[in-house]
């Protein structure tokens, strides 16, 4: 392959990357597709194709559709434990955040939700809402109708639409947040957790250092008395995390995030999901096969001085 075809891959990479992560919620599943594609370009008759960036985008699309559908990402969803790998904001990975819609399709909260559509409904609610593409495109792209289309993207709308549950929020009031949390959680108070989260807050987490089982529960009473002993450090905890992290106020998927850190080493995350000034949902995750790459975008980055320098 001439260096001219290469470079016209890698023009492409960070969108197809973002297109697939926005579809598998997994920045490791969208580097795997989209070097997937890398070789399928590698192999096709190049002259035939006459718009590159269509192609391209297809053959990531129906990969990662591929990967949906396969029976251990079934499993994977049917278990329901799984979260959406976090990214920190910045990452290129992220793709377009012109648009509200593009925004919010990469927020946590709705990469969750769209694990609830099915395959096809998913794949044209990301080509439309965070890439803008018009009916015959998907139409093209996906090998159905436009009707079809049009009928997936509705559904899709719809059923997003009535579970999303917070609103955005710039970042200075996302430091406010962040530092309202960490500062109640801290307090070991559980009364001021409970007053910083909605009536129908909702919480879940692989662990996040509070534990190994995953934490569900959409009852304030016990996320607050959760989070509050979660923030409580014990040696137990220091040593699962390596040491006494720092605690830093981040954006992670365009939400408030309460980032740990150690030695420049990430180990746990909790993002906020804000309505109306107060937490409606907590999402955590503190599993390193989930944070390796934010933790090297942390690395590229300067960061505001920590909330708590040793924990």
């Amino acid at each position: 392959m001439d260096a001219a075809t290469v470079e016209r891959f890698e023009a492409n990479r960070d969108r197809l990357a973002s297109l697939a992560y926005r579809l598998l919620g997994s920045a490791a599943d969208a580097e795997d597709a989209v070097q997937d594609a890398f070789l399928r370009w590698h192999a096709a008759d190049r002259e035939r194709i006459q718009v590159p960036e269509a192609w391209l985008t297809r053959v990531v699309t129906n990969l990662s559709l591929d990967r949906l559908r396969s029976a251990s990402r079934r499993h994977e969803r049917a278990v329901g434990d799984g979260l959406p790998e976090p990214l920190l904001d910045g990452d290129p990975m992220l793709g377009p955040a012109d648009t509200v819609e593009q925004r919010e399709s990469v927020t946590l909260a709705v990469l969750t939700l769209m694990e609830r559509l099915s395959p096809i409904e998913r794949a044209v609610y990301v080509l439309r809402e965070a890439f803008s593409h018009s009916h015959a495109e998907i139409a093209e792209i996906l090998d159905i109708t436009e009707s079809a289309s049009q009928q997936h993207a509705h559904r899709a709308r719809r059923r997003i639409a009535a579970e999303r549950n917070g609103s955005e929020v710039d970042h200075a009031s996302a430091r406010r947040i962040v530092e309202a949390f960490v500062d109640a959680a801290s307090s070991g108070r559980t009364e001021r957790l409970l007053a910083l989260l909605t009536d129908d807050a909702t919480a879940i987490s692989d662990g996040a250092g509070l534990g190994e089982k995953v934490l569900r529960s959409s009852d304030p009473e016990r996320i607050a008395a959760t989070m509050r002993a979660g923030f409580k450090p014990t040696p137990a905890k220091r040593k699962l995390a390596g040491g006494s992290p720092a605690i830093h106020s981040g954006m992670v998927n365009g939400s408030p995030a309460v980032i740990a850190a150690l030695d420049d080493q990430v180990v746990g995350v909790v993002v906020l999901e804000v309505r109306d000034g107060k937490i409606a949902a907590l999402r955590g995750v503190a599993s390193q096969a989930r944070l390796g790459r934010l933790t090297e975008e942390w690395r590229r980055h300067e960061h505001d001085d920590p909330l708590i320098e040793s924990w």
